[in-house]
C-alpha cells in the first residue's frame, strides 16, 4: 500500500522520538553488524559503512528528555547537546554502540570525546581532527592519512577490513543517498507547499538511525509521494535558516516558524547528509577520492576555517538560488561557531540588502510562542517591503 506524506512523516517521527534507538538495535540483532555513532556536523560515514558498521547519528536528546545526570558533567553556560548526549550515555541508551566518533566541531565536542572515554573506556572512540588547510598537498594528504588510520582502527573493532573495493561500494551508496536528499531539498525549494520543512526535517533525521539503503528508499518514496500530492499553496515568505548545523532544532520550533507564515526553502541542518558539493571520483584510490572531495567540494560552514569572507558570499548565493526573501539566524544558545560567524554573515547580507532576524534556541526548548511572534512579524515585514 502506498503511504501518504503524512504517513511517511509519522513513521519518521517515531524514529525521531525513539531515544532507545530501536531501529538500530533491530538492525544489529538481525545480523546487520556493528553500530558506530558520530556527532554532528560531519563524519566519514563511507568509511564506517565499509568497515561493516551502521553509522548512527547522535544529535542529543531533543526536547523530550529531562536532562539530570548530564548537567553534572558540564557547565550551564555551554550548549545543551553535550549534556543530553552524556545523559543518553549514563542512562544506558547508547550501550549498543560499538564505537563513537567526535568530529572537529568546537571545543565542547572535543571535550565530549574525552568525557566519553572516561564514561565508556571499553568502547572505541576517536576525535576526528579534520583538516583546516585546504591545500590538497597539505590538508588533503593529512585527511587521507587520517581516513586510512580510521579505517584500520574500525576494521579492528568490527573484524572487517576496509578494502578499496568495499570503500568504493560504500561511497557509491552514500553518493546515491546524497543525490536523493539534494533532490528532496530542490523539491522543497521549488514547491515548498508540497514538501514542508516539518516533514523534510523528519525524513532527513531518519537517516541517523536506519541503514543508508533504507534511508535512500525512504527519501525517494517521500519525493514521489510529495510530487503527486495536491496541497494548497500559500503566500508565505521564503526564508533560509542558518546556524542549526550542530545542535539540531526541536521539531516544535520548525513547526512554529512554518505557522508564522514562512516557507523554509534552505537550511544547514544535518549537513552530514549533503556535505560534499560534488561526488568523490569513482575510480582510483577511494581514500584519496574522499580526501580530495573534502578539500575541494565541502559546503561552507562555521565549523570549517576560512581565511576569507567566503562564507558570507556563499550565504548570499544560497539566498539567491533559493529565491529567498530573508534569512533567519537560529543559533543554539552558547554555540560559539554559529555566534562568531553571524556578524560576518550579517555584514554581507547588509551589503546586499537582504533582510534577516535572529534568535537563539536550545534543543530542549518547549515554549515557541515568542519565536513564532518574532518570525511572524519578520514575515509580515518582508511582505510589506516587497510590496513597496
Amino acid at each position: 500500500m502506498t503511504r501518504t506524506c503524512q504517513e511517511i512523516a509519522a513513521y519518521s517521527e517515531r524514529l525521531y522520538y525513539d531515544l532507545e534507538f530501536g531501529s538500530c538495535k533491530a538492525w544489529k540483532e538481525d545480523g546487520g553488524g556493528h553500530c558506530v555513532g558520530y556527532m554532528p556536523v560531519y563524519a566519514p560515514r563511507e568509511v564506517i559503512h565499509a568497515a561493516g558498521a551502521m553509522p548512527v547519528g547522535i544529535v542529543g536528546a531533543g526536547d523530550w528528555l529531562e536532562v539530570i545526570r548530564g548537567d553534572a558533567y558540564y557547565q550551564s553556560y555551554l550548549c545543551h547537546i553535550p549534556r543530553s548526549t552524556v545523559d543518553l550515555a549514563v542512562t544506558g541508551r547508547l550501550e549498543f554502540l560499538d564505537g563513537m566518533l567526535f568530529p572537529s566541531t568546537c571545543d565542547v565536542i572535543r571535550n565530549l570525546s574525552g568525557m566519553w572515554q572516561m564514561l565508556r573506556p571499553e568502547t572505541y572512540s576517536r576525535y576526528v581532527d579534520v583538516p583546516q588547510n585546504f591545500d590538497p598537498e597539505i590538508g588533503g594528504r593529512f585527511w587521507e592519512h587520517e581516513l586510512r588510520e580510521l579505517a584500520r582502527e574500525l576494521g579492528e573493532v568490527t573484524g572487517t577490513e576496509v578494502t578499496d573495493a568495499r570503500l568504493r561500494a560504500s561511497i557509491k551508496l552514500f553518493d546515491e543517498n546524497r543525490a536523493v536528499v539534494n533532490e528532496m531539498y530542490a523539491l522543497r525549494r521549488d514547491q515548498p507547499h508540497r514538501a514542508p520543512t516539518s516533514e523534510v526535517y523528519l525524513v532527513l533525521r531518519a537517516g541517523n538511525v536506519v541503514d543508508v539503503e533504507t534511508h535512500t528508499a525512504l527519501v525517494r518514496e517521500y519525493i514521489d509521494t510529495a510530487k503527486a500530492t495536491d496541497r494548497p499553496d500559500m503566500d508565505n515568505s521564503r526564508v533560509v535558516i542558518v546556524g542549526t548545523f550542530c545542535e539540531q532544532p526541536p521539531l516544535g520550533l520548525i513547526k512554529s516558524i512554518e505557522r508564522s507564515g514562512c516557507f523554509v526553502v534552505d537550511d544547514d541542518m544535518l549537513l552530514v547528509s549533503r556535505w560534499f558539493t560534488a561526488d568523490p571520483a569513482p575510480d582510483g584510490d577511494p581514500f584519496g577520492a574522499l580526501a580530495r572531495a573534502f578539500v575541494d567540494h565541502t559546503v561552507p560552514t562555521a565549523v570549517m576555517y576560512s581565511p576569507t569572507s567566503g562564507r558570507g558570499k556563499a550565504l548570499v548565493e544560497r539566498v539567491r538560488r533559493a529565491r529567498a526573501e530573508g534569512v533567519i539566524f537560529a543559533a543554539p544558545s552558547f554555540c560559539v561557531p554559529a555566534l562568531l560567524d553571524q556578524p560576518m554573515l550579517v555584514a554581507e547580507l547588509d551589503r546586499e540588502g537582504i533582510p534577516y532576524t535572529a534568535f537563539k534556541y536550545s534543543e530542549n526548548t518547549g515554549q515557541f510562542g515568542p519565536i513564532r511572534e518574532q518570525t511572524g512579524t519578520f514575515a509580515d515585514t518582508m511582505k510589506l517591503w516587497s510590496a513597496a
